[in-house]
């Protein structure tokens, strides 16, 4: 039978917390965002484990486009991916013991994982710039159950993401577990304007150094 969650990895098998990051709605798990930080924030400390949800294993499959699974499976997705690596962990080809598990992922991905980590009882969760509302429809918040959200959360946001800018988040409810730590100028993929002085390496180096720090202190 085929391996449902053929996830990609980066560091140590043996890490003492594995990080499980999904994709947005546009880019796959190779994506040269979620290539780079994995690749970076991967260590003998963490292992980075990425997977497709069934859309975009279909778009990879096809080579066709194709609209996001609904909501329920890109749930079941996300709890079989950590069921998964949970079997794979307490496998014998594995013997690392249960770990810490943090979840999270780009945009889509990390609002499904922000959907299930209480559900999941996870370690943490990290979002790389949270979908807050559809760019041009700031009425339509994707926000209601963050307010209750016991996981301890960070959301690393460019400062004019179109998904949700510093001046609209701040009016949000959110509870007390979520960090947000935004990145100047940034797009929805931290991009920053030339005319800001930022670069996307400098904006990368920030936001990588800023999930290692919260890694750290799980």
């Amino acid at each position: 039978m085929e391996n449902p969650f053929p996830f990609l990895s980066d560091g140590d098998a043996a890490a003492p917390t594995t990080l499980i990051l999904a994709h947005g709605a546009g880019g796959p798990m190779d994506s040269p965002f979620l290539n780079e930080v994995a690749a970076q924030v991967a260590s003998a400390a963490v292992r980075v484990l990425r997977f497709e949800f069934p859309f975009m294993r279909a778009r990879r499959e096809t080579g066709r486009g194709g609209a996001p699974d609904r909501e329920p499976a890109l749930r079941a997705a996300w709890l079989g991916a950590i069921e998964a690596v949970r079997v794979m962990k307490a496998s014998r080809t594995e013997r690392t013991g249960a770990g810490r598990l943090v979840i999270g992922g780009k945009s889509l991905g990390g609002r499904i994982a922000s959907l299930i980590a209480d559900e999941a009882s996870v370690d943490g969760l990290i979002c790389l710039g949270y979908p807050f509302h559809p760019p041009a429809q700031p009425a339509k918040l994707r926000t209601a159950h963050l307010a209750a959200l016991k996981t301890r959360t960070l959301i690393v946001q460019g400062t004019r993401d179109p998904f949700g800018t510093p001046a609209e988040v701040e009016t949000y409810f959110l509870s007390p577990v979520i960090a947000i730590r935004w990145l100047e100028s940034g797009d929805h993929s931290w991009k920053p304007l030339a005319r800001s002085g930022r670069t996307l390496p400098q904006n990368m180096k920030e936001g990588i150094q800023i999930i290692r720090g919260f890694l750290r202190s799980e």
